[in-house]
């Protein structure tokens, strides 16, 4: 296949996997070759083994790391940090997209993004949400998952004065009964009294708000 004709085929596509080449591109040793020098002319960018993206010259499609990372490593979806940064819960930028996943850990360094795999049981795999950003779906953990996902995975010990150094905003979009039942979820007792620490937490800050 020339280039031109790969481009009039796939450039319309934000990432491109060889799974998606091999079905138009019968032979998987020619196949394979191909990828190789495109790779080598710089007309082809790896971000891991059997996914592409295109050099930014020839991208008909910008590029969304949330929806990436969801191609990376499948299944997954975006949490912990990123995900509080997405719904505004903190005031800092995240520059890692850190998803979980039932598959293996995986931290992938990319020319695109620096992408961060935390391995979840598939027990604990739900709690998350599909949104459409520039026609590609990506998924994220709502709020209340998102913290507990962070809890979880992190092995935080939750106080107040660790909440207070988070440095949590917005948080009306925190609901406090789903948040307890999430955390019952998980049949961890300590995560039940970080959910119960957490909405203490959350009153206040709405009883302090209503004096203002």
């Amino acid at each position: 296949m020339k280039y031109e004709d790969f481009i009039s085929r796939f450039g319309n596509l934000p990432v491109i996997e060889t799974s998606v080449l091999s079905a138009e591109q019968g032979d998987p040793k020619a196949l394979s070759v191909q990828i190789s020098r495109w790779q080598k002319t710089g007309r082809l960018i790896q971000l891991r083994r059997g996914v592409y993206v295109l050099p930014e010259f020839y991208r008909k499609v910008e590029l969304n790391e949330f929806y990436i990372a969801s191609v990376l490593e499948k299944p997954s979806y975006i949490s912990l940090e990123k995900a509080l940064e997405f719904h505004g819960l903190i005031p800092e930028a995240v520059p890692v997209f850190t998803s979980v996943t039932t598959s293996r850990p995986r931290h992938l360094r990319t020319p695109v993004g620096v992408f961060e795999y935390r391995h979840l049981l598939p027990s604990l795999f739900w709690g998350y949400r599909s949104f459409v950003m520039n026609r590609q779906t990506v998924f994220i953990a709502v709020p209340e998952k998102a913290l507990l996902d962070l809890f979880y995975l992190k092995h935080i010990r939750v106080t107040e004065p660790y909440l207070t150094e988070m440095r949590l905003q917005n948080l009306e979009k925190i609901s406090m009964k789903k948040l307890s039942l999430y955390a019952g979820r998980f049949a961890k007792p300590g995560l039940a009294k970080a959910a119960d620490i957490l909405s203490a937490f959350i009153r206040r800050h709405r009883k302090d708000m209503r004096k203002k």
